[in-house]
């Protein structure tokens, strides 16, 4: 799955699925490939059905040109694409999802609030992979 998109200043940037990582993630490169940020997830082994995103970063050179917002909304598009449920452990998945979620659910998007089995599981991901 590759997405363009273009960002604030017109710019074309392209976004991007990489599931061949330790941590899954949606990916947002610009100026023909240079890796900008990722959105990282994990996908919970009990639950098929779920995505849990936990840690969202754009490097500080390209700040300001709404790269956060494009994964985002992208990482949630294709959620509803893939009839996954959406579990916000990032403060920026969880606070889009707080001020969009109707929004988000009458495109037919489906979240929950994460439970202390889903933090474990995030916490267990990074500590055997050393990445993110």
């Amino acid at each position: 799955m590759t997405e363009q998109r273009t960002d604030k200043t017109g710019a074309p940037v392209s976004i991007a699925l990489d599931q061949n990582r330790a941590i899954s993630a949606y990916t947002v490169s610009v100026d023909g490939g240079t890796l900008a940020g990722r959105a990282d997830f994990v996908d919970p082994p009990r639950a098929a059905d779920e995505r849990v995103f936990f840690h969202t970063e754009v490097d500080a050179e390209f700040g300001g040109r709404g790269l956060a917002g494009l994964l985002v909304r992208e990482a949630l598009a294709d959620s509803i694409r893939r009839n996954l449920t959406v579990v916000p452990v990032c403060p920026l998945f969880a606070r889009h999802l707080k001020e969009h979620g109707d929004e988000y659910e009458a495109e037919g998007g489906r979240f929950r609030r994460p439970v202390p089995a889903d933090l474990a599981l995030v916490k267990e991901t990074v500590q055997n992979t050393g990445d993110a």
